[in-house]
């Protein structure tokens, strides 16, 4: 069976996609588009090309997802990202997004994803928002109020409860101590 489309697990930011484009085309694969979970080839791959593929992929910190609910969830994952990174506008409420991005209800969603990922979307979504935060209060620019508007939190103190039920820290102090305790979004 012949394929040149690809969803690929664990790729979470454009770093990612150009590590990897790299690093397919240092093997002889002719990459024709690389986004955020996806990978197409110029042209089709047998059998014997695949698993040499795969094994660039997996080598590089990857994975090729040939099962349609863990692709679902994948674009579940891709699209909170792109939401918490501001690539993607949140008008209304996640569930009412997703349900009208994925062109599938939310009932269904939120129980693929869970049965995948073992959480939910929800925390899923919380989780994504305090790394991004972490990464904001290290990067030292913004005061926490401003991280807390633009991670669409109702206010100062709402994101200084969540995140530290989250991290065991307030922001404040997690400020001062500036150590990099972020986890890896492709870990949550």
């Amino acid at each position: 069976m012949e394929q040149q489309h690809f969803h690929i697990k664990n790729m979470v930011c454009e770093h990612c996609g150009e590590v990897l484009r790299q690093k397919l085309l240092e093997a002889g694969f002719p990459v024709k588009h690389i986004e955020l979970g996806k990978l197409e080839l110029n042209h089709p791959v047998d059998s014997d090309e695949f698993e040499r593929l795969s094994k660039v992929v997996r080598q590089n910190g990857f994975e090729i997802i040939s099962d349609r609910n863990s692709q679902i969830v994948e674009q579940i994952k891709h699209l909170i990202i792109d939401i918490i990174h501001q690539r993607e506008t949140l008008d209304g409420n996640l569930s009412e997004f997703l349900e009208q991005r994925m062109h599938k209800d939310y009932q269904h969603l939120s129980r693929l994803f869970s049965g995948v990922e073992g959480k939910s979307i929800e925390r899923y979504f919380i989780l994504q928002k305090i790394e991004r935060a972490k990464e904001l209060i290290v990067y030292g620019k913004q005061n926490l109020t401003e991280i807390a508007y633009e991670l669409d939190y109702s206010s100062q103190q709402h994101f200084s409860r969540q995140f530290k039920k989250e991290t065991g820290l307030s922001p404040s102090h997690f400020k001062e101590i500036k150590e990099n305790k972020r986890t890896s979004i492709d870990q949550i």
